[in-house]
């Protein structure tokens, strides 16, 4: 049976959460600040996080941080009362994969746990290459690290859930729409501005000249493709 930890501190939310999940065979673990959150997590390492970001003991944003920082699998999705757009790209640039607002629709929450499950389910049954490189670029997907030419270069969660995205999809043009399904799970809806700006940052920080970039291209019209 899988677990679902649950972070938040509202008894209404641990009820309609313990019915929807419970009866859907999955089980769930309640914890109501962000410490003993963290202590339930290393304790038995849940299969999906549904996490309230104001919540006592950890600011929203470190938390999803540090749940992401032991784990770069785990789904993270977000359900919080929070509906100003600054607050949800936030979070899901730490590394969530999802976002839902309160109030909710529990049958729509649970569609988007079983989502999240399946996306999980499909990357650990996917044999995939832990390191890759291109030009002076050295990528470890496991230990989520990069560097250029020996020095580290620092990529955000999203950006590199990206970067891994069209590594895996080379000389293949990728549409917006296939990005926001397949890396944003179509979580707070994107625009496509969103991605641009995602890959301007990749380019910045991994082509020689981000201006003519030999590595992410642009295909006009149609979307982008990697090229080793």
């Amino acid at each position: 049976m899988d677990k679902i930890l649950v972070i938040d501190n509202d008894s209404a939310v641990h009820r309609i959460l313990r019915k929807t999940l419970g009866s859907s065979g999955f089980r769930v673990a309640i914890a109501t600040d962000g410490n003993s959150a963290m202590e339930m997590f290393d304790a038995e390492t849940p299969r999906i996080v549904i996490l309230e970001p104001r919540i006592p003991g950890f600011a929203g944003q470190d938390l999803c941080r540090e749940i992401r920082r032991r784990s770069e699998t785990i789904p993270i999705l977000v359900l919080s009362t929070a509906k100003a757009e600054v607050d949800k790209v936030l979070l899901l640039e730490l590394g969530a994969d999802d976002y839902v607002t309160k109030p909710f629709s529990p049958r729509e929450l649970l569609a988007r746990v079983r989502a999240a499950m399946r996306r999980l389910n499909q990357e650990e049954d996917t044999p995939a290459n832990t390191t890759f490189s291109f030009g002076d670029i050295q990528v470890n997907f496991l230990s989520m690290e990069v560097s250029r030419d020996g020095v580290a270069v620092k990529l955000t969660p999203q950006e590199l859930k990206m970067l891994r995205f069209f590594v895996g999809n080379q000389s293949r043009v990728i549409a917006d729409e296939e990005l926001l399904r397949d890396v944003w799970g179509d979580r707070a809806q994107p625009e496509s501005r969103t991605i641009a700006t995602h890959v301007l940052r990749l380019r910045q920080k991994l082509e020689k000249d981000p201006t003519n970039p030999v590595h992410i291209r642009t295909v006009h019209g149609a979307g982008y493709k990697f090229v080793k």
